[in-house]
């Protein structure tokens, strides 16, 4: 097993597409910005995943751009990974397919969609969704409509034994109001007050709208004060809008209020984002304190862009690689990057770096222990909720009797 020579399970994030078709202002790849398109070539794509594999890779992300603009290529490379040996796919959805629910064909249309995702081993698909307030969510997606469509959809796609993810990216508008706080205009103690009715909220209403497990991706900020520049980075799903663009000092808050508020939700919704990884967000924001456990991109986590089809050590590093990289080296020239939060590769690394270093550093893991106890509780607490939540698996139903004895009110 890789984590006992100090290795994690391997992850490659590839960037089909940037080709886009809404208008989300927190992403550079919106279809209104004046940006070059590439798709990846279909073959190319396979060979990528096959090298993965061989190398130890286990989980793969195919992501855009939107990419059900490519369903049956997502459909292909979903089933070849599953032959080459990678047990954990994801991909997933802006909401376009969505639109016109009141369309005599619309339910008929998700049952195929959900068919042929059905059709493969297909882990996780998610859902994006920016805020509890679906005409908020639609003015910013730029898709009318789709909100209905998703309530309408979901039962659907239960029928067909995949249960969605919906996926917040975290912005001013995840709440229900028109109000979008800023800590300029009100005291620490009002926004962290605010945040937390908007995680509040979101969450109440994507239960009601039947979804049965979430996530957050922390904010993709541009912000000059973040930590490094996010703007130079190889992925393109950033932006200096100020709908996602925080200071240091609110994105501590903000995640504060998300490590506060997912506790209350435990028993509802199979809610991925680790308290341990907040904890640690929290810690560094605030108290300037380095991460536990560094990011494990360019060692075991690794990004592929739509351009070239180049390997990097993740979607910031600009730092390319024709060919996979042998696991559990440092690939690229950064060590123990800071350089931004990119839930994909700061969440694992949190919660499964302790037992890459059980093996490999086992001394100064009781060092992190004895300096971090809070953390390491928090970790144990994570894993139990997650073994209760059936790690995740978007192809079962949520076992809530197991999920609830993490409830709290």
């Amino acid at each position: 097993m890789p984590i006992i020579r100090g290795r994690l399970p391997g992850q490659l994030i590839i960037q089909y597409s940037n080709k886009c078709n809404a208008d989300c202002p927190q992403c550079g790849m919106r279809r209104s910005e004046q940006i070059s398109r590439y798709t990846l070539n279909k073959d190319h794509t396979k060979k990528l995943i096959d090298t993965a594999a061989a190398n130890g890779v286990r989980s793969l992300s195919i992501t855009g751009g939107e990419p059900l603009m490519f369903l049956d290529d997502i459909v292909e490379l979903t089933n070849h990974a599953d032959r080459a040996g990678i047990p954990y796919v994801r991909t997933g959805t802006n909401g376009f397919i969505f639109r016109n629910s009141a369309a005599p064909d619309f339910c008929d249309k998700i049952s195929r969609i959900a068919e042929k995702l059905a059709s493969t081993s297909l882990y996780t698909f998610w859902i994006s969704m920016d805020s509890a307030n679906p005409s908020n969510h639609e003015r910013m997606r730029g898709l009318i409509g789709v909100v209905k469509g998703i309530e309408k959809a979901l039962p659907i796609f239960h029928e067909h034994g995949i249960y969605p993810a919906v996926n917040l990216g975290i912005n001013r508008a995840t709440g229900s109001s028109h109000e979008q706080p800023f800590l300029a205009k009100m005291d620490r103690e009002r926004f962290l007050h605010t945040f937390r009715e908007s995680f509040d909220a979101f969450y109440r209403f994507v239960t009601d709208l039947g979804f049965t497990m979430a996530n957050a991706c922390y904010p993709m900020s541009a912000a000059v004060d973040t930590i490094g520049d996010a703007a130079d980075s190889t992925y393109g799903a950033i932006s200096g809008d100020a709908v996602i663009n925080f200071s240091k000092e609110e994105k501590s808050i903000i995640f504060q209020a998300l490590f506060d508020t997912i506790p209350n939700f435990r028993g509802a919704l199979r809610i991925f984002s680790p308290r341990c990884s907040l904890y640690s967000l929290i810690k560094k924001y605030e108290h300037e304190q380095p991460f536990l456990f560094p990011c494990r991109g360019g060692v075991d986590f690794f990004f592929v862009e739509c351009e070239k089809g180049m390997i990097h050590p993740c979607g910031y590093i600009d730092d390319p690689s024709d060919e996979m990289p042998f696991l559990g080296k440092r690939f690229g020239t950064i060590v123990n990057c800071e350089k931004c939060e990119w839930e994909c590769f700061r969440d694992p690394s949190d919660v499964l770096g302790p037992f890459a270093d059980f093996f490999s550093h086992p001394f100064k893991l009781m060092a992190k222990v004895m300096r971090e106890p809070q953390f390491f509780k928090l970790l144990k607490e994570d894993l139990s909720y997650y073994k209760a939540c059936g790690f995740f698996n978007g192809r079962v139903a949520p076992q809530i009797q197991a999920m609830q004895r993490f409830q709290r009110s």
